[in-house]
Formats: structure tokens, C-alpha cells, sequence
């Protein structure tokens, strides 16, 4: 049976149900629903390393919000040491590129002398923040655009920061935690009745 077109209007269903799309090597889209969730605490469980903090202080980096979704989710997709295949095919990209187009999917942009360093892209519905994937090409790059968009969600009130799984240790020293399925669908509910603001 063939793979249905993605479709904003499709995306924004599987994510209101705990559901999120990933490409295989092959191309061909298929739907996860983890059994045990990460997510990134937006209270004060948060933790920014140190010398992270100091990085963000400092300037080294400008910062920006949907100024360049279409080169973010590009970047995300391009092979990496350690990442030589991806889950992000073209498919993917289009269909989210009509989700920011629609004012749902949303990227931080980490620049330095006028070149686009490091950034992350994600899915926002009401309290939700749904953190697809994130690249650097500068050391620290997207780890202070995670610093910025958990700052921006806080502002805007946003209840839930998914970020689906544990990826590597990195991640860790955020505060990430994994949450059972039941647990999250929780937290999901909450956070669709919430009206945050980007």
C-alpha cells in the first residue's frame, strides 16, 4: 500500500496524537510513537551548562527566529560524522516547509559573521513544541539555539518540549528525561489546550 502524501493537515493530526513521521534509507515514511519519551523540561529543571552560559552571554552568535526554516531543515538533513544517513528526505522537507509556510513549523538560526552556523527546527501547536532536529557547524552553535528556544517557549507559555528521544549524552546535560508513553499523552492533552504564543 502506498505512503500517503504528507500533508500539513495530516502532520498536525499524528502530532496531536503523540505521533511524528521519519524517513528510511530508502526514502519511504514511516510513523513512531515512542514508549518511552524525551522530553526537554521548561521549568527550572532546565540546565544550562557553564561555559554554555557563557557562550550565550557573550554574543559570539546572533541569533535569529524564522528567518531561514528552508536552510535549517536543509543543514538538518545533510550527512554528519557519526550521521551519514539521515531520516530527513525530501519529502519530509517539503511537507514541512508547507507547515512553516502555514505559521506551524518554526526554525532558530545560530549565525556567525554572516553565515548560518547551527540551528534547530520544530512543529508548535498550542502549548507544544515538538524539536525535530538541530545541526552545527560551529562548535556550540546549536546548543545555544536550544537555549534560545527554550527561552522564547517560556515567554510564550508553552507547556511541553518534545524531543522524542535521547540522542547521544549531549542531551543529557540539558535536563532531558524520558517519560513513559502514558505519561506523556498527559502532558500532550494539557499542552493542546494551552494558548501559547510563538
Amino acid at each position: 500500500m502506498a505512503t500517503p502524501r504528507l500533508t500539513p493537515e495530516l502532520l498536525l493530526a499524528a502530532y496531536r496524537q503523540g505521533i511524528f513521521p521519519m524517513a528510511d534509507e530508502n526514502g519511504e515514511i514511516g510513523w513512531y510513537e515512542p514508549v518511552r519519551r524525551a522530553i526537554i523540561p521548561l521549568d527550572d529543571r532546565f540546565h544550562v551548562p557553564r561555559r554554555l552560559a557563557r557562550t550565550v552571554r557573550s554574543g559570539f552568535f546572533t541569533v535569529t527566529f524564522d528567518t531561514a526554516f528552508d536552510e535549517v531543515i536543509t543543514a538538518c538533513a545533510e550527512p554528519a560524522p557519526g550521521r551519514e544517513t539521515t531520516w530527513i528526505s525530501p519529502e519530509i522537507i517539503r511537507a514541512y516547509s508547507e507547515l512553516h509556510r502555514l505559521g506551524y513549523a518554526h526554525s532558530v538560526e545560530c549565525w556567525r559573521d554572516g553565515q548560518l552556523a547551527g540551528g534547530l527546527y520544530g512543529v508548535a501547536i498550542g502549548g507544544l513544541f515538538a524539536g525535530e532536529s538541530m545541526f552545527h557547524r560551529v562548535r556550540d552553535a546549536s546548543k545555544v539555539a536550544l537555549v534560545h528556544l527554550v527561552e522564547r517557549l517560556r515567554r510564550g507559555g508553552f507547556t511541553l518540549l518534545d524531543s522524542q528521544f535521547v540522542v547521544g549524552p549531549h542531551m543529557l546535560q540539558f535536563g532531558t528525561i524520558e517519560i513513559s508513553r502514558v505519561e506523556y499523552h498527559r502532558l500532550l492533552r494539557a499542552a493542546l489546550r494551552t494558548p501559547a504564543v510563538w
